[in-house]
C-alpha cells in the first residue's frame, strides 16, 4: 500500500503523532509519510494526523487541535490524535481483540493523551514515555533533522507498542487458566497452575479463600508462593511458617522433613522443592501452622 499518503505536521513532534504513525505502520507498513503544515498537501493526503483542524474518522482527519477537541473518554481524558488512531485501529491493529485494544487504551493510549492534552490528574510523576519521546527532538546545540529525528522516535514507539500488545494479550490469556485452576482445585486454599501464569489479579477476582499458589518455574523445580492481602501488598493472607525463614536444603529438610525441600526466602512469600509432590507437602504444612 505504498501509494497511500499519511501527513503529520513537521517540526517539534510528540508521543501522539509518533505513537500515531507507529501504530499505523503496523496495519500500513508501506505508507508515504510526509511531515507538513501546508494545507495543499494535507487535503490531497488519505489519513492526516495531529493537523489540519478536523476530526472525521471516515475521512482519514484525526486532529484535537481544533475548537472544542475531538471529545472525551467517560473518565475525562480528552482523545489527542493517538487516542482517535486508537479508536478506529486498535481492533486491528489487536489481531480483531477488543479486550487486548482496551487494555493497551487504558495502560498507554490514555496516558499519552492525558499529557498530551494537560489532563495531569491521575498521571503519575515522574519521567513518562511522553517525556522520553520529546527527548527524541534535536536539543537547539544539535543539527539534526527533525524528520529523521522523528524516524528514530518512531521505531522506538514501535516496540513499545509492540511489548503493550504482547503484555495486554497475555495478561488476558492468562486470566482464563487461573479462573480454571481455581475452579478445579482440590483445596480452594491451594491453587496449583501446570505451568506459571501471571495469577495475582485473577486470584485476587476470583478467590476469596487462596492462600499458596503452586506452580513449576522455569528451571523445572516447583515453588509455593503466598496470596498477598492485596494487590501490591507485603502482607500475605498467610504467610509461610515462620521455622523456614530464609533456611535452604538441609537446613530445611531437616525442618519440614521433605528431602528435596531446596529453600524458602526470609520474607515467608516463596519456598520451593524438586518436586510437585513436595511442594504439596509444604503447602499442606503451612495450612496447620
Amino acid at each position: 500500500m505504498n501509494d497511500k499518503t499519511i501527513v503529520t505536521h513537521n517540526g517539534n513532534f510528540h508521543a501522539d503523532d509518533v505513537f500515531s504513525i507507529a501504530a499505523l505502520k503496523s496495519i500500513f507498513p508501506d505508507f508515504n509519510l510526509v511531515r507538513t503544515r501546508d494545507l495543499a498537501v494535507i487535503a490531497q493526503a488519505d489519513i492526516v494526523i495531529d493537523v489540519g483542524g478536523e476530526y472525521n474518522p471516515d475521512t482519514g482527519r484525526f486532529d484535537h487541535h481544533q475548537r472544542g477537541g475531538a471529545g472525551a473518554r467517560e473518565n475525562g481524558i480528552p482523545y489527542s490524535s493517538f487516542g482517535l488512531i486508537w479508536q478506529k485501529y486498535g481492533v486491528e491493529i489487536c489481531q480483531g481483540s477488543q479486550e487486548v485494544a482496551h487494555s493497551v487504551d487504558a495502560g498507554l493510549v490514555s496516558t499519552i493523551d492525558a499529557i498530551d492534552c494537560g489532563h495531569v490528574e491521575g498521571v503519575s510523576q515522574g519521567i513518562s514515555l511522553s517525556q522520553t519521546i520529546s527527548m527524541f527532538n534535536p536539543t537547539w546545540q544539535e543539527e539534526s533533522n527533525f524528520d529523521a529525528c522523528f524516524d528514530e522516535a518512531v521505531a522506538f514507539a514501535s516496540r513499545v507498542l509492540t511489548r503493550f500488545i504482547a503484555s495486554a494479550s497475555s495478561g488476558i490469556n492468562a486470566k482464563s487458566i487461573v479462573a480454571k485452576a481455581i475452579e478445579n482445585a482440590a483445596d480452594p486454599r491451594v491453587i496449583v497452575l501446570e505451568k506459571y501464569t501471571p495469577w495475582k489479579t485473577t486470584v485476587h477476582t476470583l478467590s476469596k479463600e487462596a492462600l499458596y499458589v503452586i506452580y513449576p518455574s522455569g528451571s523445572g523445580p516447583f515453588r509455593i508462593q503466598t496470596v498477598p492481602v492485596e494487590l501490591g501488598s507485603f502482607e500475605d493472607r498467610k504467610p509461610l511458617p515462620k521455622s523456614w525463614a530464609g533456611l535452604a536444603d538441609k537446613a530445611l529438610q531437616d525442618v519440614t522433613g521433605i528431602d528435596d525441600a531446596m529453600f524458602c526466602h526470609n520474607g515467608l512469600f516463596i519456598a520451593g522443592a524438586q518436586s510437585l509432590e513436595s511442594t504439596m507437602k509444604m503447602a499442606a504444612i503451612a495450612l496447620q501452622e
